[in-house]
């Protein structure tokens, strides 16, 4: 016996709308994501054993939306300079290392800047005088 379908297709534009916030929202946390991450790797691979892990920040929603690298800051040390001036371009370096850097990215280096400046200072005044360069 032949019939009619009644049955229909019916698409809910409600499931339909909610579908299409959810692959939006994939699509932005996984730019975001991406870009962050590009950025910060950056810094970590010119940082090498300066360089902390990788963190990056999620707001309520799980977007990413900052992120960050934390860096050992070198410190002064009169008894050997050089390793001093040489930790400070690895921060530098770091700091500088992605093609779009933060104001906080300049901040970094400005500091490790002034700390070798300083770390020269002590260099050349202590030419020709022994200094402990295992430390």
């Amino acid at each position: 016996m032949a019939g009619i379908n009644l049955f229909y297709n019916f698409t809910n534009p409600f499931e339909k709308q909610k579908e299409q916030r959810k692959t939006q929202k994939d699509a932005l946390i996984k730019k975001n994501y991406d870009e962050i991450y590009a950025h910060e790797l950056a810094h970590k691979r010119a940082g090498g054993d300066l360089a902390g892990p990788i963190i990056i920040e999620r707001n309520a929603d799980g977007i990413p939306f900052a992120g960050h690298v934390d860096i050992k800051m070198p410190s002064l040390n009169p008894n050997n300079p050089q390793k001093t001036i040489n930790d400070a371009n690895t921060v530098i370096r770091s700091a500088m290392a992605p093609f779009d850097p933060s104001d906080q990215d300049y901040r970094v280096a400005s500091q490790a800047e002034n700390i070798k400046m300083q770390a020269q200072a002590i260099k050349q005044q202590n030419v020709g005088k022994k200094l402990d360069y295992t430390v």
